[in-house]
């Protein structure tokens, strides 16, 4: 047995806090597809994925990961579809624990929105749950919503497993460079045209670097927001009914460093719907900002407003007479476009409205187009500074504020809270 493993089955997985306010984050014992196609059996997150896609998924293999973090069959029933599935798996061979507790090294390959070649390098850990969110030096940027944690927490309650990683930020330098060696496992490309890549840091000197780096700065949480959460409240719970297990106190986390050249960020837009019959959106948003026309709904239209949105700092509109640019009176430039949004949009809008996200403008600008949505406010990326800014101040920005992308791959390793 090595070395690793010894220290971290003395303590069930998990090793008691010395500093309540360091992160701690820990290598664990992966339970992993034993096919080399992980292209087939790979799904994106389950918040970015429709019914459409749910069904190509389910169809390019039978045991896709979408069957575990999207079960199918009635509501009082797929969690414990879920967690089946992942017990029937692992007794077919289709899944098995790696030997040794380890870190993973994930890079994702892709060209950004420029055509500009890009690599994030991350690190996928056990990143220790905090006694409460906004604790500690965990630190989250965004608030939540109840119905996606409520989701959430069955899943989890069910398959007692972490299926996928929420995203961790650190403004350790080096850290990429630490993510950046280790033995391959595996590789895919997904229909994006990003190539995602898995390799096991195992040896004792990098595993006590990467320990060693992301316990020197807060970590910003980035994406997985109502995961984390839900995992807090599911270690809560587990300890009110004094069945808490070690494994419970921790949530697999990808933690890459908190630099311009690792990370993409693009926004996320807002589709209105249910608006009511004669309300004259412009006409109520006068009086918390300055509204432009920019001419009709057309592709050009949308790419020109998008960049003079990018030059001037407004926000933009889509809706039945066209395009306009919107220049809250809010003109902060430290300000997030989704604090403005609810700043100078949200108390315009009557009750009866319903707000969805989507982060691609084109496709927004044309929902409106067909009718599907009254109207769509399209915002822009929040900057690294922005989330740095506001983490740093133990502040958060509304909901669905920060689109990180590419995504990482579900399914390229879980981790189960029954293995150490």
């Amino acid at each position: 047995m090595c070395e690793n493993r010894r220290v971290f089955e003395s303590f069930g997985g998990v090793p008691p806090r010395r500093d309540p306010d360091v992160p701690r984050f820990l290598p664990f014992r992966g339970l992993r597809y034993t096919t080399d196609d992980l292209a087939a059996v790979a799904a994106p997150p389950y918040d970015v994925i429709d019914d459409d896609e749910r069904a190509v998924l389910a169809d390019r293999h039978v045991r896709n990961a979408v069957q575990l973090i999207l079960p199918d069959g009635p509501a009082e029933s797929r969690y414990e579809t879920a967690a089946a599935l992942l017990a029937d798996w692992q007794a077919e061979g289709f899944l098995a624990g790696d030997p040794e507790p380890r870190f993973y090294g994930y890079r994702m390959r892709f060209r950004d929105d420029t055509g500009r070649e890009r690599i994030t390098d991350g690190i996928l850990g056990a990143l220790e749950l905090p006694e409460a969110a906004g604790t500690g030096d965990v630190l989250p940027h965004e608030r939540t919503l109840p119905k996606a944690k409520s989701d959430r927490l069955a899943l989890l309650r069910a398959t007692r497993a972490n299926l996928d990683p929420i995203w961790g930020l650190s403004p350790e330098a080096g850290l990429s460079a630490l993510a950046a060696g280790g033995t391959p496992l595996g590789s895919c490309t997904d229909t994006d045209g990003v190539e995602h890549s898995i390799s096991a840091i195992d040896d004792p000197a990098s595993v006590a670097a990467i320990e060693a780096a992301v316990a020197g700065s807060p970590v910003v949480l980035a994406d997985g927001h109502h995961r984390f959460e839900t995992a807090i409240n599911y270690r809560n719970e587990q300890r009110a009914a004094g069945v808490a297990r070690p494994g419970d106190a921790a949530i697999m986390c990808l933690v890459v460093e908190l630099a311009d050249d690792q990370l993409s960020v693009q926004p996320i837009h807002r589709l209105l719907s249910s608006v009511p019959a004669g309300f004259d959106l412009r006409a109520a948003l006068a009086d918390h900002a300055t509204l432009s026309d920019a001419g009709p709904n057309t592709a050009e239209g949308v790419a020109a407003l998008s960049a003079r949105m990018r030059t001037e700092g407004g926000l933009g509109l889509v809706d039945a007479s066209g395009l306009a640019f919107v220049a809250p009176h809010d003109t902060d430039p430290g300000t997030s476009d989704a604090a403005r949004f609810e700043a100078a949009v949200t108390p315009a809008l009557p009750e009866s409205v319903e707000v969805s996200y989507r982060d691609d403008a084109p496709t927004c600008a044309a929902l409106v187009d067909k009718g599907v949505a009254a109207a769509a406010v399209l915002l822009r990326p929040v900057t690294v500074a922005q989330i740095r800014t506001t983490a740093d101040a133990r502040t958060r920005m509304p909901q669905k504020t920060t689109f990180f992308a590419p995504k990482p791959r579900t399914g390229a390793v879980f981790r189960l809270l029954d293995q150490p």
